[in-house]
């Protein structure tokens, strides 16, 4: 079952976030990874916050422990962080 995931990460930059997607190997406008459906993100006055859509919620977190956790440590992000997960009841692509 598809999950939604919000990631608030205060304290942290969008040049920290475009260093991880870059490590990544991601393109803005392109692909997810795999077993990712969607992902956005944007400036907050504290942060940046990140909302995806994955495949399922194991996905999601074998990729934040082998990617987004390390990646964010080697960015400078030391603060873990604020996670939520949602039952996405539907959701619609483009094209």
């Amino acid at each position: 079952m598809a999950v939604g995931i919000t990631l608030e990460f205060k304290g942290a930059t969008l040049d920290q976030y475009d260093d991880i997607v870059r490590k990544m190997g991601l393109t803005p406008g392109g692909r997810t990874a795999p077993g990712g459906m969607f992902h956005w993100v944007t400036k907050t006055n504290e942060g940046f916050f990140v909302t995806d859509v994955w495949e399922s919620r194991e996905q999601f977190e074998r990729f934040a422990e082998e990617k987004i956790g390390p990646l964010s440590q080697e960015a400078g992000i030391t603060d873990q962080p604020n996670t939520t997960f949602y039952e996405v009841h539907n959701y619609l692509t483009g094209g």
